[in-house]
C-alpha cells in the first residue's frame, strides 16, 4: 500500500519541505496497523524499521532527528546527540529533518521566511501550557513576525475531554484561554481545543502566519492513530526539513 502523507497547506519557501504521516501505507499489523513509526510502543522492530525506511525515501536525503519526547519544553539543537530528551528541534542543516511523533498530541512545525531554519515542536497539553512553542520560536533566531507555523493532526475539540486542572493551568497563564474550553459531559470536565490554545500562544508570541488545524485523530480511525481512543497503538510523525 502506498504511504498516505499530508502535505502542509502553507506558503513556505520552496526550499522548505514538510509532511505528516498517517497510519496508512506500512507493514505493521494489529493495533499498530500499518505505518507505525514508534519504536517504543511494542511493535515488531522489523516492521518499524521497514516503515521508517519507507518514510526515509520521501525525505530527499534528509535524515530524521528522532527525539525522546518527555512533554517538556527543551529544544534539541544541531550538535545534540541522537534521541535527545526534548520536545522540539531546530536546525539550519540540509541533511536533518526535525521530527515529532504523535498519536493525539499536537505537532507544530515552523520555518523562517528566508528558508534558512526549520523547527518542529511536540505540543501535548503539558508542553503547550509550559511554553514549548515559545521556546521553539526563541531558538529559531528570527523575529516571530518573520516565522510561519503549521499545525498538524491532533485530537479535535469535540473529542478531547480534560479535567479542571488542565483548564485552570491555561487560564492562569492567560484569561483568553477560557475561550478554548467548553463544558464537558460531566461536572468538572471540559472539552479542550488544542488548536485554539496553540494559535493563542503563537499569536501572543508575535507569529502572524499560522496554518493547519482542523484534523481529529480520535474520530478519524481509518487515517490516524489515537492513544486516547485505542490505548495500544502506533505513532505518526510530522517532519520539516530544508531541501538537500
Amino acid at each position: 500500500m502506498q504511504a498516505d502523507f499530508i502535505r502542509p497547506d502553507w506558503p513556505a519557501p520552496r526550499k522548505v519541505h514538510a509532511l505528516s504521516t498517517t497510519r496508512q501505507g506500512g507493514v505493521s499489523t494489529g493495533p499498530y496497523s500499518s505505518l507505525n513509526l514508534g519504536e517504543h510502543v511494542g511493535d515488531d522492530p522489523r516492521s518499524v524499521a521497514a516503515n521508517r525506511a519507507q518514510l526515509q525515501r520521501s525525505l530527499g536525503g534528509a535524515m530524521p532527528r528522532w527525539l525522546s519526547q518527555v512533554h517538556g519544553v527543551r529544544v534539541a539543537r544541531d550538535g545534540d546527540t541522537a534521541h535527545a530528551p526534548a520536545d522540539a528541534a531546530v536546525t539550519a542543516r540540509r541533511d536533518v529533518a526535525c521530527a515529532i511523533m504523535t498519536a493525539d498530541c499536537l505537532p507544530v512545525i515552523f520555518c523562517d521566511r528566508a528558508g534558512t531554519r526549520v523547527a518542529a515542536a511536540h505540543a501535548g497539553w503539558r508542553g503547550l501550557c509550559a511554553g514549548v512553542l515559545e521556546a521553539t520560536l526563541g531558538d529559531i533566531g528570527s523575529k516571530p513576525a518573520d516565522v510561519m507555523a503549521w499545525m498538524g493532526p491532533a485530537i479535535g475539540p469535540k473529542a478531547y475531554e480534560v479535567g479542571e486542572e488542565v483548564r485552570g493551568a491555561f487560564v492562569t497563564h492567560s484569561a483568553e484561554a477560557a475561550k478554548a474550553f467548553a463544558p464537558g459531559k460531566a461536572p468538572g470536565k471540559w472539552w479542550c481545543d488544542l488548536y485554539m490554545l496553540a494559535r493563542q500562544r503563537l499569536e501572543a508570541a508575535g507569529v502572524v502566519d499560522i496554518y493547519g488545524g482542523g484534523f481529529c485523530t480520535f474520530t478519524d480511525k481509518e487515517r490516524f492513530f489515537s492513544f486516547r481512543r485505542d490505548g495500544e497503538c502506533g505513532r505518526m510523525a510530522t517532519l520539516v526539513w530544508l531541501a538537500v
